[in-house]
């Protein structure tokens, strides 16, 4: 991920451009060229494909505040995915594209969130709970269906995790006596935590993806000049010049 300037966005109907890097749609696909290059400390180029095959579209999107200050949609919860980097990378599985936006800072409306995405026989499962600034919660349980119906459902209850390696407080859903773990690390920051988790979810074990965020951590001064080491920036790059 490089954080670029405004010359370097490009956008139509059915493609979005952000430097070398881009997303369009081919047909029924999403097809994701990547060219970047990765932060320190293991700085080295990241170039590849990743082609998302969405079994259906999910046109509904949700509040994830009362207000509707910020909003998230789920285009596609269920869906097959491609991925072809280099140097070696390749593999296929399950899939998952979404979208997040909102009109201010998260760390001014959000105290603390998890997110989980998790496939299973019937579809998919996703769960949202959030304690905003003020002190209020806010929940989302929803099960998408292969036939494009989407239902809110009554969500298993919260199971507390071990904490993330920078000891990010995690939490997720599970059925009553069911202890949620971690199968694979995928990202670890002082705030943020993004991991493969194995639940159980109305009697069937899961494993999908998994997020916390702890957006008091992030407020503090002294990581978001963290950030700016760790994610390139390249404000001046535009189309013509490369």
């Amino acid at each position: 991920m490089t954080d670029r300037g405004r010359s370097a966005l490009r956008q139509s109907a059915d493609a979005l451009e952000v430097g070398p890097s881009s997303m369009r749609w081919d047909g029924d696909k999403l097809v994701i060229e990547v060219n970047e290059i990765s932060s320190l400390p293991l700085v080295s180029r990241v170039r590849g494909t990743i082609t998302l095959h969405p079994e259906t579209l999910f046109g509904q999107n949700y509040d994830l505040t009362p207000d509707g200050s910020h909003r998230w949609q789920p285009f596609a919860p269920i869906a097959r995915i491609d991925v072809a980097l280099d140097p070696g990378h390749h593999w296929t599985g399950h899939g998952y594209f979404d979208s997040n936006y909102g009109t201010s800072a998260l760390e001014d409306d959000f105290d603390y969130w998890t997110w989980g995405r998790f496939p299973h026989k019937r579809g998919t499962s996703c769960f949202y709970d959030a304690t905003l600034r003020d002190g209020r919660s806010e929940s989302i349980a929803l099960q998408f269906h292969r036939d494009g119906r989407t239902e809110h459902v009554a969500p298993p209850p919260r199971a507390r995790m071990a904490r993330s390696l920078w000891a990010v407080r995690r939490e997720t859903r599970a059925d009553t006596g069911f202890l949620p773990r971690q199968e694979l690390a995928m990202l670890d920051a002082p705030f943020y935590t993004r991991s493969a988790v194995r639940t159980c979810i109305d009697g069937e074990q899961t494993v999908g993806v998994h997020e916390a965020l702890d957006l008091r951590r992030y407020a503090q001064p002294l990581l978001k000049p963290m950030l700016a080491v760790r994610v390139p920036r390249r404000a001046r790059w535009n189309f013509s010049a490369g």
